[in-house]
């Protein structure tokens, strides 16, 4: 018989030691190394059995035809987009997000939905009383939804009470409340919420029924617990917003029934959470003519076209070294932007404080927006305001060249539905929607800005 023995496992990351040390070797986390009892038996190995044999393992060929999984279509639109359609019986999924944005009041309401369309929910808080979240169904209106509620952090009762009743779809507000009485770890643990993230998966499976899982984050942005919870299930949403802005965005990193980087926009308000189904006239400022340091890009968010607002400004610096800050944007890009301005454009920022903000607290992180933030920049630093009725779009290299991206056309046309009727971007562009101006190079877009020379052709 396989004897018991105590490993050492990082709270933080998850590694596992033979020995306890005061900073976890893998993550450099101090104090984090927690004793966990497990089995001697090699990690890998199968439990020697003499009264079952192995089963004969049946290939399948990749021309075989397979159906497409059934859809539970929830009734809220943006999550079943990022879903793929619906939500996948049998699966489940990981929603994080920071503390406050929204996640138990989207996942209240994805149930109540499903539910009023006749599947079969549950609701079970680990974090709230019933009256709790009985009180914010009343608030958003779902108060009549036939959803089933549960306080419980056990994760054994979870189980029993899951098989005793049949449900269709159970949401576990989180994760990282669940305890399970197998383990002598503390809830929140690496080897709490690595068990109890197995055994509801295990039960999706088994059960046929959709399970979604609600994940802490660290500071960090990152899901809490160990990497493998995500390995696990089958899709991971991140549902982020910024402080100050009603918009929350819900975002699929992971996905094997669907697209990643597919979003999902919502508005928050007194009654929960809305679909916004025109996102780009939310993130768009339609007041007035376009101020200098404005560039309107036309992005790609998953199958979706998104135009929002690029901000920038461009001020003399009054200290000895300039000041970089960037929002909703990556600082890294930033940077080799304002380089490839200075080595090929001519312009410096040296002496210059630069500021860049994505408006309505959008994050953009596709290569095409580079175009869009160094033009924001140029007509920031000349004082030139862009066309009020024109786009921007295009990846930069380092050698200063424009180089084309993908689904061109498709941003094109969002932006016509929109009421835009010009385009800046790559060169060589066929049949455009816009009255387009296309540019080899960075050099020439720039001195169009300054010049304020652009070119409608089709």
């Amino acid at each position: 018989m396989a004897r018991d023995g105590a490993v050492y496992a990082c709270q933080s990351c998850g590694a596992v030691q033979t020995k306890w040390s005061g900073q976890c070797p893998a993550c450099g986390a101090w104090n984090t190394l927690v004793e966990e009892l497990t089995s001697s038996r090699p990690p890998g190995a199968l439990k020697p059995s003499k009264t079952t044999r192995g089963r004969h393992l049946a290939f399948e060929g990749l021309d075989q035809s397979t159906p497409a999984p059934p859809r539970m279509v929830t009734g809220v639109g943006e999550w079943d987009r990022v879903c793929g359609g619906g939500v996948v019986p049998g699966s489940a999924i990981l929603v994080g997000g920071d503390p406050g944005v929204g996640k138990s009041t989207l996942l209240l309401q994805v149930a109540a939905e499903a539910a009023r369309r006749g599947a079969r929910c549950a609701y079970i808080s680990g974090e709230e009383a019933i009256e709790q979240v009985r009180s914010r169904a009343q608030r958003m209106g779902l108060a009549d939804a036939p959803v089933k509620l549960a306080a419980e952090t056990s994760l054994r009762a979870i189980i029993d009470g899951l098989k005793a009743e049949p449900f269709d779809l159970v949401v576990i507000d989180s994760i990282q409340t669940m305890w399970s009485d197998n383990h002598e770890a503390a809830p929140g643990s690496v080897t709490q919420v690595r068990a109890a993230a197995g055994e509801l998966v295990r039960l999706a499976k088994k059960g046929n029924l959709a399970v979604i899982l609600v994940g802490h984050v660290t500071k960090d942005g990152a899901i809490a617990g160990p990497r493998v919870v995500e390995h696990m299930v089958d899709a991971v949403f991140a549902f982020e917003g910024e402080r100050g802005y009603p918009f929350r965005i819900l975002r699929g990193a992971k996905n094997r029934f669907g697209a990643t980087d597919e979003i999902g926009v919502f508005e928050m308000g007194d009654s929960g959470l809305s679909e916004v189904k025109n996102p780009s006239a939310l993130f768009l400022n339609t007041s007035g003519e376009r101020a200098a340091g404005a560039a309107v890009f036309a992005g790609i968010e998953g199958s979706r076209p998104v135009l929002v607002e690029i901000q920038a400004l461009v001020a003399p610096s009054a200290y000895g070294t300039p000041r970089r800050a960037v929002v909703g944007w990556d600082s890294g890009r930033l940077a080799m932007i304002l380089a490839v301005l200075e080595a090929r454009c001519g312009l410096g920022f040296g002496d210059k404080d630069v500021y860049l903000n994505v408006a309505g607290g959008l994050r953009i992180s596709e290569p095409a927006a580079d175009l869009a933030a160094a033009a924001a920049l140029a007509s920031s630093a000349f004082d030139v305001a862009l066309p009020q009725d024109c786009v921007v779009f295009g990846e930069i290299s380092l050698s200063g060249e424009v180089r084309p991206v993908s689904r061109m056309d498709g941003r094109m046309k969002e932006a016509a539905k929109l009421g835009f009727r010009r385009a800046l971007g790559p060169a060589d562009v066929e049949k455009p929607a816009l009255a387009y101006t296309g540019a080899n190079r960075l050099a020439d877009a720039i001195q169009r800005i300054h010049d304020s020379a652009w070119e409608d052709r089709k």
